[in-house]
């Protein structure tokens, strides 16, 4: 595991995980043109940045702290290694859309496709570190309304069950637009400290550094 400074310089010593501010409100919606590039490169920018989901008229928010990259027909762990499938199909469509898909028989977790289109590449999202809507979430997830913030969406599969995400209800959501019901958006937060590791949870290169974790005593920068 290694831990950078924002600008990709080591950090002495090991890191704590610390809370992170609330959002503004002024926040602009990352537009498509992000995501139009290396998953990897779009994967590290995203921590910091605020997952916003409305369901049933209120809005329930997090900001992504921890995201790993899938680099598409080159990598043996990607959805799209495959090729095109229906199942994969929005991984090779326009940047900036979501990509639900069911493991284990039981999950859901949540990607955003990269590249320009016909390219397939993503960034899954593994963690938020809630900030509104923590009642919703408390109730869907089926936890306690105090449950610390890694049990409510800590891990891919209870983000998406926090904020009430299936394949049927997410799938090809274009979070580069207002209208949409799930979009990532930019308050002007960023990470001080990024921790870099082998991804987890996978068999198949499984050694290769491209999950991204915000880390630190002072998590963001203004």
């Amino acid at each position: 595991m290694s831990a950078l400074r924002r600008n990709g310089s080591p950090l002495p010593g090991n890191p704590r995980r610390s809370r992170l501010v609330a959002p503004k409100f002024n926040n602009a919606i990352v537009p498509r043109d992000f995501y139009s590039r290396s998953p990897e490169v779009v994967a590290r920018d995203l921590l910091g940045k605020l997952l916003i989901r409305r369901l049933n008229g209120e809005r329930l928010s997090g900001r992504i702290v921890e995201v790993e990259a899938y680099l598409g027909l080159s990598d043996p762990a990607s959805h799209a290694a495959i090729g095109l499938t229906p199942n994969n199909a929005v991984l090779f469509g326009p940047p900036g859309l979501a990509h639900v898909y069911f493991i284990y028989g039981m999950h859901y977790c949540l990607s955003i496709s990269c590249l320009p289109e016909g390219e397939a590449g993503g960034v899954l999202l593994r963690a938020l570190d809630p900030l509104e809507g923590l009642t919703t979430m408390a109730r869907l997830r089926g936890v306690p309304d105090n449950a610390k913030p890694r049990i409510l969406t800590g891990g891919p599969a209870r983000l998406c069950q926090a904020i009430g995400i299936t394949r049927a209800t997410g799938n090809g959501l274009d979070v580069t637009q207002a209208r949409s019901t799930l979009q990532i958006a930019d308050d002007g937060s960023h990470p001080d400290e990024i921790e870099i590791t082998p991804r987890i949870g996978i068999r198949k290169a499984a050694d290769r550094p491209l999950r991204f974790l915000v880390t630190g005593p002072e998590k963001l920068k203004k």
